[in-house]
């Protein structure tokens, strides 16, 4: 009886604090549809006859801010950034951890310390190179969120890679495969645990972010998701509230969907990365 009791508890607890975590998704969700006048007054009332707006906060956002332009551009960049993150870190993992030296334990404590760097103490020097090097292009930000994200891929790829078995490789070399053949072919599959897990982590890393794109951008020419947000509140305190949050929601929904379909893999990714890191 203790036992069960002790499980209605744990039960219990944890449902309070999903309702807890979710509420504000809801609450978001539930203003989109209100009236702006009435986000502000009633935020936490269901949509009445009186407060309902329909679908024009989302038509506002998508027609007065160029909100699928935005969305767009989140997406070539996201998804660039992801596949050269998840390749060249994966190919650079795999070579300083077969060749081990001086040199490549060097690189590795490197990509490893990149992690603890404060980004505030590096995002006015960044800023001015990304100005000087005409790197203020989504094609230059993908280059800037493989330096940024290289750090946690490769640290999780090292880990994976030492728990494969050397003699896998060496066969396939005694078979006639050069080292790039190699890793594609036999490698390459092997870690795909490790490449779902770090692809989800940092798409949603990149998806959501903020402060970097609105730092090295050109905002005159290209805009994310999270930047078009933002100048939704306009000038002399005025703030467009329905257009926030539609904006918020149609934001949401797609990493949200992404997340649930993929979460089984970030355990096990992480858990298969971790246990020779």
């Amino acid at each position: 009886m203790k036992t069960k009791r002790k499980g209605w508890i744990a039960t219990a607890i944890l449902t309070i604090v999903a309702v807890f975590y979710v509420s504000p998704l809801f609450i978001v969700l539930m203003n989109s549809f209100k009236k702006k006048a009435f986000i502000n007054l009633e935020p936490f009332n269901m949509p009445s006859e009186k407060t309902w707006i329909g679908g024009e906060n989302y038509a506002n956002a998508i027609n007065d801010y160029g909100f699928l332009k935005a969305v767009l551009w989140t997406l070539v960049i996201t998804v660039g950034s992801v596949v050269v993150i998840l390749i060249c870190t994966s190919m650079f993992a795999w070579f300083i951890t077969r060749v081990s030296n001086r040199t490549t334990k060097s690189l590795y404590t490197l990509c490893v310390f990149s992690m603890v760097v404060p980004f505030q103490m590096v995002m006015f020097t960044l800023s001015l190179v990304t100005d000087r090097l005409r790197l203020n292009t989504p094609w230059g930000l993908i280059i800037i969120y493989l330096g940024f994200g290289a750090g946690l891929a490769v640290f999780m790829f090292c880990g994976f890679v030492k728990s494969i078995p050397i003699e896998i490789e060496e066969a396939a070399m005694i078979d006639g495969c050069s080292p790039l053949r190699t890793f594609f072919s036999v490698v390459l599959p092997i870690m795909k645990p490790t490449y779902i897990s770090v692809g989800i982590l940092e798409t949603m890393w990149i998806w959501n972010d903020f402060l970097l794109p609105y730092l090295t951008l050109d905002l005159n020419k290209f805009s994310t998701i999270s930047i078009v947000i933002q100048r939704m509140q306009g000038s002399y305190g005025r703030v467009d509230m329905g257009a926030i949050m539609a904006s918020l929601v149609l934001a949401i929904i797609p990493i949200i969907v992404f997340y649930l379909s993929c979460q089984k893999y970030i355990i096990k990714g992480v858990a298969a990365g971790a246990v020779k890191g």
